[in-house]
């Protein structure tokens, strides 16, 4: 009975022609959201965020150079969130041959993520409170503008914040272990998938734990590329062939 299980473990998996749709889908916003990553990090070394200010700080940002404030709000990881989409379907489609019920489990939580985080994202409600403060005619205003960007700053990395950040990493370190078991990804890949959500867990540890967190990036843009390349082929494989 085991070697029967690591036989079909190790054959490449059956995917048909109807998921080819999904996974070329996957393989493109895989590759888009590669290329974001370096995109964020180059905007977050030019024009760094007020992280230690309060929203009027963010306020000017937003003014002088609104593209670069929306980024710093972390709206490239809103968009990657939403590209992620496509890819974690496809992935469960594939994976689930090797091991089915961690897959939907990984999977649920990965969309628990994703959710959490797209809806505790800040950028578009700190760019229109940001429009009201430069409207403002009174102080009385300009007050209420900041004091409602305050609010919103407050509640940005809250509850439900970690609960999506948490729930992302485990279904990343879940999804990665069960890559280690499909032939259809190297072993690279699954380990960047593995370090990346690790290795952002340690946002969690006193004092220095955001840089070790940032660093979780360069795993996760190698990882991206590779599975992006990896479902690209499977697509390949799974395309009726034309005639």
């Amino acid at each position: 009975m085991t070697s029967s299980v690591q036989s079909r473990a190790q054959r490449p998996p059956t995917v048909r022609g109807r998921w080819s749709a999904l996974l070329r889908l996957a393989a493109v916003t895989a590759a888009v959201s590669a290329v974001f990553i370096p995109v964020q990090v180059g905007v977050f070394v030019a024009w760094p965020p007020p992280l230690d200010g309060g929203a009027a700080d963010w306020f000017a940002l937003l003014r002088d150079n609104r593209i670069a404030g929306l980024i710093d709000l972390d709206i490239l990881l809103v968009a990657d969130n939403v590209l992620l989409l496509p890819v974690l379907l496809a992935l469960f489609i594939l994976l689930r041959q090797v091991r089915e019920s961690t897959m939907l489990f990984a999977t649920a939580l990965g969309l628990l993520g994703i959710i959490a985080y797209v809806v505790t994202n800040p950028a578009i409600q700190m760019a229109a409170l940001g429009d009201d403060y430069a409207r403002a005619a009174t102080d009385a205003e300009r007050s209420s503008a900041v004091a409602a960007g305050q609010a919103v700053l407050a509640t940005w990395q809250g509850t439900a914040f970690h609960v999506g950040y948490l729930a992302g990493s485990l279904a990343g370190v879940l999804i990665g272990a069960v890559m280690l078991g499909s032939p259809a990804f190297g072993k690279a890949t699954a380990w960047m998938m593995i370090l990346a959500n690790t290795v952002g867990l340690g946002l969690y540890v006193p004092a220095v734990g955001v840089y070790i967190a940032v660093f979780s990036v360069v795993f996760l843009e190698i990882w991206y590329v590779l599975v992006a390349r990896a479902l690209w082929r499977l697509h390949r494989l799974a395309s009726p062939p034309t005639v």
